[in-house]
């Protein structure tokens, strides 16, 4: 079995089992694995055979006769791309050749994460954002950090950040610093691809991406594919066209996690690929104040079951309450502009908050030293009846 699969209780009732699906949309197939046969993926894992499958689906079945079962199981994984096999390979291939001959990264959250038919997703968008949080008068914010939970979720914490947002905004680049889900560790995800959502399509700064590509080229995976799936940069692409027009111009940027920090300590920049992707964007910070906004598409702690504790996760109760003072601590250094006391917190218990977030943010306070910021909202969503996500919207001006 793939290692990169969604497999998570099924939330049809008909259809009680184990759902599997593929996050990265190498296939499009969903499989509902009925409880009894969930004890047999243990056994795609490379290192059993056909013989020790059939061995389990005889226990389980408890008769003999299990041929046809066997094979219609490993059928339906391999048809759907699940194993890791030269089916898989193929279509790996094939889709991500299909996204680096695409002239625009199309919109993969819509008709999901809010609606694709344009008057239904305006009056969504309305009610998200009115004409009264429409952007500040004021022009001294610069960055925000605003959620990348479904916005239906999190929507207003998306608010409270994206009013923040100065008018002015209208004519700079946004350098969007997204959480990368599936990339790789230590790696920043560049495309050249403007974006497109119901609401029209962005242009792209390329000369900006170009810099990037060309100047810290170890530390970063230009067209990366993690870009035709993600999230975390899209939804912050719908806000601004929302408040600024379909136009904007945007260098989308995906921050894979920090994993050799948090597990094996040392600092995000010792990795040479790391240290010329923060060096370049810090000389782009100085240089170009006056030109760019920065916006950071973050979550924070992730708690509960869906996420590997043994425990259910309600907001805002029981241990909950650890977990907000927790994140109040790291919001507290983010604030401070202070990325170094922000990221010793990120690295306690090998980050055991699961902080979907902390490398965009780390990025961005070692670019934009001089930044220092306000949380405007915090919350905690369960995002099912057992788990929990906590967010917030923060606003940055500089010290």
């Amino acid at each position: 079995m793939r290692r990169d699969l969604d497999i998570m209780p099924s939330p049809a009732a008909d259809r009680p089992g184990l759902l599997i699906r593929d996050p990265m949309r190498y296939s499009d197939a969903v499989v509902i694995l009925p409880w009894a046969l969930a004890p047999c993926l243990e056994f795609f894992d490379g290192e059993h055979s056909a013989l020790d499958l059939r061995a389990e689906l005889v226990r389980i079945a408890g008769h003999l006769d299990t041929t046809q079962l066997c094979d219609q199981l490993h059928a339906a994984l391999r048809d759907s791309a699940f194993l890791d096999d030269e089916t898989f390979a193929q279509r790996k291939q094939e889709r991500e050749r299909r996204f680096a001959e695409a002239p625009v990264r199309t919109a993969a959250q819509a008709g999901g994460g809010y609606p694709d038919e344009l008057n239904a997703l305006r009056e969504t968008m309305n009610g998200y954002l009115d004409a009264s949080d429409s952007p500040t008068q004021a022009n001294d914010v610069m960055a925000i950090a605003a959620p990348h939970v479904s916005p239906f979720g999190g929507w207003q914490s998306y608010r409270a950040a994206y009013r923040m947002l100065p008018r002015r905004a209208r004519e700079r680049t946004f350098i969007i610093l997204g959480t990368s889900h599936y990339g790789e560790p230590e790696k920043f995800g560049l495309t050249r691809k403007p974006f497109e959502t119901p609401l029209g399509r962005t242009q792209i700064d390329l000369p900006m991406i170009d810099r990037l590509a060309s100047r810290a080229a170890s530390g970063v995976t230009v067209e990366d594919y993690c870009h035709s799936v993600e999230h975390s940069i899209e939804f912050q692409v719908l806000f601004l066209q929302w408040l600024y027009g379909p136009d904007i111009r945007i260098v989308p940027i995906l921050c894979g996690a920090f994993v050799q920090s948090i597990y094996g300590r040392g600092m995000p920049e010792d990795d040479e690929g790391v240290a010329r992707v923060l060096g370049e964007l810090g000389e782009i910070a100085a240089a170009e104040s006056e030109r760019v906004a920065w916006v950071l598409g973050v979550d924070m702690a992730h708690i509960g079951r869906r996420y590997g504790d043994r425990v259910s996760a309600r907001a805002n109760e029981g241990h909950l309450a650890e977990v907000a003072s927790r994140d109040a601590a790291r919001n507290e250094q983010i604030a401070a502009g202070n990325a170094s006391g922000f990221w010793d917190l990120v690295q306690q218990n090998r980050d055991d908050l699961r902080w979907c977030g902390s490398a965009p943010i780390y990025t961005f306070l070692k670019a934009v030293p001089q930044a220092r910021g306000q949380v405007h909202r915090y919350e905690q969503w369960n995002i099912d009846e057992a788990s929990v996500v906590t967010f917030a919207g923060i606003s940055f001006t500089a010290a």
